[in-house]
């Protein structure tokens, strides 16, 4: 690998890097304690669209994982600083929950069923069929559709839920148009949150538990990418793919000399 500038910024995702079903994985408070008192700039990262970087602070708070709210991006954020930068004080119909509708509401976004610049279609634990075939004929109407993320299914103490990508693509074979996702493995959320932090992707790294949203979004945007093995892909499934992380570690644990 070529020589790369030394990581003065990192952005990590969440579930599968630092926490695993609502416990903290081994290493998670030394990597975040070690990045605060670092002064380096971060950025916790998920293309959970559900919940408020307020939300996320509180339940990471609770875990013992003390993220500031300015360090935490959502693909919520993501998309409305899309849409912000798209049609400004624009119109959208909002299939999503409060992570999603706060985010539009705070770059001026009014949000209404009466012909809408957008659909976007984000996270929610109560997808209805009436609000489903609201977006449908909206989109048919004219309205472009967008999604949070493509992430087909969610975890859940349960097992796996249907996620936005698997709800897009009912709405899509029956309008016939795709969405533009701008979470990960979109770059656009990388490079958005580095602008956020006023971070440069050449001296950035992107750690993740997923080779084909996390790996390949920190890829795409420029950055070095650091694969964790506590998540969902697995070491013998990283050949399966056309590209490669920088590095393979174990866990979070393994990284925080490295700040």
């Amino acid at each position: 690998m070529a020589d790369r500038k030394p990581i003065e910024s990192w952005l990590t995702d969440m579930d599968g890097v630092l926490i695993h079903e609502g416990v903290p994985i081994p290493g998670a408070d030394a990597f975040i304690k070690k990045l605060r008192d670092s002064g380096k700039p971060f950025l916790v990262l998920t293309n959970n669209s559900m919940y408020t970087p307020r939300d996320l602070h509180a339940r990471l708070n609770r875990m013992g994982l003390e993220v500031p709210i300015e360090n935490i991006w959502t693909s919520a954020l993501a998309t409305a600083q899309f849409l912000d930068d798209q049609r400004p004080g624009g119109s959208a119909y909002v299939i999503g929950e409060a992570g999603l509708t706060t985010a539009l509401h705070d770059i001026g976004y009014i949000l209404t069923d009466h012909d809408p610049d957008y659909v976007v279609l984000g996270e929610t634990r109560t997808y209805s069929f009436e609000a489903m075939t609201k977006a449908v004929r909206l989109i048919n109407g004219g309205a472009r559709f967008i999604g949070t993320n493509p992430d087909e299914t969610g975890p859940s103490t349960e097992g796996p839920l249907p996620a936005t990508g698997a709800v897009a693509a009912l709405i899509t074979k029956a309008t016939g148009k795709q969405p533009y996702f701008a979470g990960k493995p979109n770059p656009l959320m990388m490079r958005t949150g580095l602008n956020a932090i006023g971070a440069h992707s050449e001296s950035s790294a992107m750690i993740g538990d997923r080779m084909d949203t996390d790996v390949l979004a920190g890829m795409e945007a420029g950055m070095q990418t650091f694969l964790v093995l506590t998540g969902l892909t697995r070491p013998e499934q990283v050949e399966n793919f056309p590209y490669r992380p920088s590095k393979i570690v174990d866990s979070i644990a393994d990284l925080v000399d490295r700040i």
